[in-house]
């Protein structure tokens, strides 16, 4: 075989060979990028990393639009969420009349004006008139309106309308307190800041010795 042809014969094997090879990982990753199903919010996030100066296609950054959109769905799904069906069918009659507390619920949500976040934990009362909830309710209620764009006065209060509405209690009660990253990462930037914020309906509006009660028992979880 004449030199010429088998340079040419060698060629065709490197390159057979060349296209067998496994793809890398970075190569890999760039495949699954493209099986990633982004909207409209993952473009725009793409946008936004192109004017704060990132490479939106280096390593690093390859499917943070992805991700950044389905983190942001994740914590905004409040807002596809039905009471209704979420309460379902966790009612039930009992004649306890005395006073029901769940303490420590941990939240997490968005300050609805920069789009930080803000974390803590709800304290929740209520005095039954025929009705009782589904302990593991509670917590899914709050979590209906922490994964909202939000303020913490208005999850306090929401929280208590609902439980008052689905429940027709003789009084409920709410705390809240958290700590907000628009106060610690910008602005005064007061790390150690707390803000407490509570809603009384019904009884523990009007009977002092009821709300007296309530805040005694969660005094000890109260940072």
């Amino acid at each position: 075989m004449k030199s010429s042809n088998k340079a040419a014969a060698l060629k065709v094997v490197e390159q057979k060979v060349e296209v067998a090879k496994p793809p890398s990982k970075y190569q890999a990753k760039q495949a699954d990028s493209k099986k990633d199903e982004r909207g409209l919010i993952g473009d725009l996030y793409e946008k936004i990393l192109k004017d704060l100066g990132e490479d939106p296609s280096r390593e690093g950054l390859l499917r943070t639009p992805y991700r950044a959109e389905k983190a942001l769905r994740f914590l905004t799904s409040g807002y596809t969420q039905d009471l209704e069906e979420l309460v379902n069918d966790a009612l039930f009659t009992a004649e306890n009349d005395d006073m029901v507390v769940v303490k420590d619920i941990e939240y997490y949500s968005l300050c609805e004006h920069h789009m930080l976040p803000f974390f803590g934990r709800v304290h929740v009362a209520y005095l039954p008139d025929k009705k009782i909830i589904g302990l593991s309710k509670i917590p899914r209620i709050v979590d209906v309106f922490a994964r909202r764009l939000q303020v913490q006065e208005r999850i306090t209060q929401q929280i208590a309308d609902t439980l008052m509405e689905v429940l027709e209690p003789r009084g409920v009660a709410v705390v809240s307190e958290a700590q907000h990253f628009c106060m610690m990462m910008r602005g005064v930037e007061k790390q150690c800041s707390t803000t407490i914020t509570s809603a009384m309906l019904g009884e523990f509006r009007r009977n002092k010795a009821s709300k007296d009660e309530f805040l005694a028992l969660i005094r000890s979880s109260l940072r």
